[in-house]
């Protein structure tokens, strides 16, 4: 008889990992807060700067480029040994404790100064609304920019349920939001990107969708969330984990870019490669320069509301990834000092520490822009899309993951993501 209820309740916890949950529903949500941010507002401008023929090309490999590189980097977190063991750790079980160090390392640095974007982003388009749309007279910037760390910091401490809970909210507005703008700029489409096959200053297809390839990827990127998503569905699903992981990830990935590249879409068809051109110039997001250029009261209320709902969700998401990069380092030199932490001890001290920076950061208010295109993107491309690979072909347990054209396809976008930006430097 007892063994009978053990196999009946082996088979309910087997369909029940199976089964679609309301924990797979907040993750989904987590995946799309975390990487549909601040990035997806200058899109538009980056997509549709070249004309039709880059931006449907775009669209045509937003998919796979968003879904394979992050499949790939959540079966690596998966395949180590430890079931709590996150990406570093995971590396340096598999290649060693000098390539342990040096991808925490770069684990961090692609994470970390993307978040101190986040608060100067923040900072900025809370003091222009409440300048501009509320006229009133804001706070000085330093107050303003760590009560608004204050409060972030806050939803941290009530962990990482509440963190993903939070981010699963803020996701919903955003995507309404999207909507609604990208439905509001219908009545002003007109054909003007249509008028030409490609524009831009070489004239030249395939460099316009060269250099278009990292913003796609700072836009889709998930990857810091991606360990911890990792970890809390081993936990919960055991050796179902890689299925549904992978189950989260399409919906999740889907959904963002149906409604990403409806919003690009619309944009661009509301505005001409032109006013496109002047946006990038002007080095605002796609909601300002919608106001300014339709100067219509829905859009100039709504942008800003929208990019701080943005950014939120973003900065939320990235303090996850920064925190477990930031313990890793502490926790190896530790370790080589032959030395322990308490965990609890750990992150009250990562904690301040990005506290007290990102509102330094904020408070001083740098162009850092292009410390995250020329840190931030090779970084998170050799993550996200070299690392995984390399792993598939080298560590025995994934192995079963091989794909030949999957795989070509993921090293070529990070290897395009990585040259794109070091064109920069010489153009």
């Amino acid at each position: 008889m007892k063994t009978t209820q053990i196999s009946m309740s082996n088979n309910i916890n087997e369909i029940a990992k199976k089964g679609w949950h309301k924990t797979d529903t907040i993750w989904l949500l987590g995946l799309y807060g975390t990487a549909i941010g601040a990035g997806v507002l200058f899109l538009p401008i980056n997509a549709g700067i070249g004309g039709i023929i880059p931006l449907i090309l775009m669209t045509v490999i937003a998919f796979p480029l968003t879904f394979f590189s992050h499949r790939a980097l959540t079966r690596f977190v998966l395949s180590g040994n430890n079931p709590s063991g996150g990406i570093t750790e995971v590396v340096e079980e598999h290649f060693g404790i000098n390539a342990g160090n040096i991808m925490t390392l770069f684990y961090f640095f692609a994470i970390y100064p993307t978040l101190l974007m986040y608060s100067v982003a923040m900072t900025n388009t809370l003091n222009s609304f409440i300048l501009n749309q509320l006229k009133l007279t804001p706070p000085p910037r330093a107050l303003l920019s760590f009560i608004l760390i204050i409060l972030m910091m806050i939803i941290i401490r009530f962990g990482e349920k509440i963190i993903l809970r939070i981010m699963s909210i803020l996701v919903y507005p955003f995507i309404m939001a999207l909507i609604i703008i990208a439905l509001y700029l219908i009545p002003h489409w007109h054909g003007d990107i249509l008028k030409t096959l490609y524009t831009n200053q070489n004239n030249n297809l395939w460099i316009t969708l060269w250099l278009a390839i990292p913003v796609m990827v700072f836009s889709f990127n998930h990857s810091p969330i991606i360990s911890s998503f990792a970890l809390v569905k081993r936990s919960e699903c055991g050796e179902y984990a890689e299925k549904k992981c992978s189950r989260i990830l399409a919906y999740s990935n889907l959904l963002m870019v149906i409604t990403v590249m409806f919003f690009v879409f619309s944009c661009v068809f509301s505005l001409s490669p032109q006013d496109l051109d002047i946006a990038k110039k002007q080095n605002i997001t796609i909601l300002s320069y919608l106001a300014n250029h339709f100067n219509v009261p829905v859009i100039d209320w709504l942008g800003p509301p929208l990019a701080i709902i943005a950014i939120t969700k973003s900065f939320l998401g990235h303090y996850l990834g920064a925190k477990e990069g930031l313990n890793g380092i502490i926790n190896k030199i530790l370790r080589k000092l032959g030395k322990n932490i308490v965990p609890k001890t750990l992150n009250y001290i990562t904690s301040l520490f990005i506290l007290i920076t990102t509102w330094c950061v904020a408070t001083i208010d740098p162009n850092i822009l292009k410390m995250i295109e020329t840190l931030g993107g090779p970084i998170i491309s050799i993550i996200l899309f070299l690392m995984p690979m390399y792993a598939i072909r080298k560590v025995a347990k994934m192995h079963k993951y091989c794909s030949n054209i999957c795989d070509l396809f993921v090293v070529l976008i990070g290897l395009t993501s990585i040259s794109a930006i070091f064109y920069s430097f010489f153009y």
